[in-house]
């Protein structure tokens, strides 16, 4: 069996044994390498880093794929990874072996199938069956070529009749309410029942529909270089689509998809850098001002770090601490390249700032404590979080949380500022936690309270991660 780490085929490299002599399968190279992303985040790899990862083996060997065969290869494996809840209540309504029974390779491999046929629509039924069918027959799973053609037509027969139809139809649908949505947008049963419990049902189903689409890419332009407008016209020159964000002033969107972003105009020149539109708005409710002395708690990598900085026109002193020195690294590199030189990034533990720095206490304007949380506002952008994360693991966030606020409001000088971000919607997680943080410090203000959620690409908002920010103030 073709495992992890075995040597790559090319984009057109003859199946052995499937195919006559001298014919070729267009397209297989990037089925491979979804079924091996597909294989490694169920090892627990994350899904990022195994895609690069493949990738990077493959250019190595002299087989990289083409733009479009790689934007191919992430489509399905981080496609077929949004939705194994829903792929795999196909294979268990489809074959004589529940999705959880099947072999491991195989069952990976029925997800690359499955998902071009109910959400691809660049690639042709056809194409999905007989790719699916070679690569079965490629990795070393010949004998079972006939089981993954039979349930693949089988689902295409099933759902025939059914123009336009939503994946899930076709498929038997539980009865209860949650774990009827879980199964239709594959989340989480538990994630699904809590949504219910904080939402409507209408936007509960907003939610999970903006947790299963491809996110958008948001830029923030540098004001100490150039304009929104200048970058915008720079894109345009180059034929790249884009256009300004609303209630974002520096903020634009990428229109079509990109190869590496690195490559667009003006990311030498540090005019720009990557960052949701959710995420810009955050540094400026500290109302950051230029000559402050401002402290991010959990800096890296930096996006919002560089953000105060340029607010504050790269005048006063911003400490960037992590307890990551490589990722406080990327932060550096990312400000040298934006031009920003009063950032001070530090690898220190935020839970206890005062034993490392005890001259610190009471003396910043602004703080910043964007802190670890469980990412349900970003299920989007990373597509294998929501298979991680447990309801056991957000007690322990929460204790986290409070302990960093505990240990950061000290720092804060008489009437000073301190913003708790997360890229989170759980209530425990935000609301829940600042109201047991004032009611322990009755002189703490709360200037402004903000939750984001996520939306479809399609709605009011058009798109971005789900934030929460509460906007604090320390006696004077």
């Amino acid at each position: 069996m073709n495992r992890l780490g075995s040597p790559p085929i090319h984009a057109s490299e003859t199946v052995p044994g499937d195919t006559v002599p001298g014919d070729t399968i267009p397209g297989l190279a990037s089925r491979q390498l979804a079924w091996q992303v597909l294989q490694a985040v169920a090892a627990g790899a994350y899904a990022d880093a195994a895609l690069e990862r493949e990738l990077a083996s493959l250019a190595r060997t002299g087989g990289g794929l083409s733009a479009a065969d790689r934007g191919l290869a992430t489509e399905i494996a981080y496609g077929a990874i949004r939705q194994r809840l829903l792929l795999d209540g196909w294979i268990d309504a489809l074959g004589k072996v529940s999705a959880l029974r099947q072999p491991p390779a195989l069952r990976w491999l029925l997800h690359v199938g499955l998902y071009q046929l109910l959400f691809s629509d660049r690639v042709p039924a056809a194409a999905a069956v007989s790719t699916t069918v070679a690569l079965a027959k490629r990795v070393g799973l010949g004998r079972l070529a006939p089981v993954v053609n039979g349930m693949l037509r089988s689902l295409l027969r099933r759902r025939d009749s059914l123009a336009g139809a939503e994946p899930w139809d076709g498929l038997p649908l539980p009865a209860d309410a949650a774990a009827a949505l879980a199964l239709r947008r594959s989340l989480p049963p538990w994630l699904s029942a809590e949504l219910l419990g904080w939402l409507p049902p209408e936007r509960a189903e907003a939610f999970a529909l903006a947790c299963n689409a491809v996110p958008a890419l948001d830029l923030r332009a540098n004001p100490l270089r150039t304009t929104r407008d200048a970058l915008l016209e720079r894109f345009t020159a180059a034929g790249v689509a884009a256009r300004a964000l609303p209630g974002a002033p520096h903020g634009l969107t990428l229109l079509e998809r990109v190869g590496d972003p690195r490559d667009l105009p003006g990311y030498a020149d540090g005019l720009w850098c990557v960052q949701d539109r959710s995420a810009q708005a955050i540094a400026p409710l500290l109302d950051p001002q230029p000559g402050q002395r401002i402290l991010d708690a959990c800096a890296a990598p930096g996006g919002k770090s560089t953000h105060l900085a340029e607010l504050i026109g790269d005048q006063g002193e911003l400490w960037a601490l992590d307890r990551s020195e490589a990722r406080l690294r990327r932060l550096d590199r990312n400000a040298e390249r934006l031009g920003l030189t009063c950032i001070r990034s530090l690898a220190l533990d935020a839970t206890a700032p005062a034993e490392a720095k005890p001259h610190w206490q009471g003396t910043f304007d602004r703080v910043l404590l964007d802190a670890p949380c469980s990412g349900l506002g970003t299920l989007a952008r990373h597509p294998d979080a929501r298979w991680r994360i447990t309801p056991e693991a957000i007690d322990g966030l929460v204790l986290l949380q409070r302990q960093l606020l505990e240990a950061l409001l000290p720092q804060l000088a008489p009437g000073g500022r301190l913003v708790y971000a997360t890229c989170t919607v759980e209530p425990r997680e935000n609301g829940g936690l600042i109201a047991a943080l004032l009611a322990a410090h009755p002189g703490l203000s709360l200037l402004e309270e903000r939750q984001w959620w996520p939306e479809p690409p399609a709605g009011e908002r058009g798109g971005g991660d789900g934030f929460y920010a509460a906007v604090l103030q320390a006696p004077a």
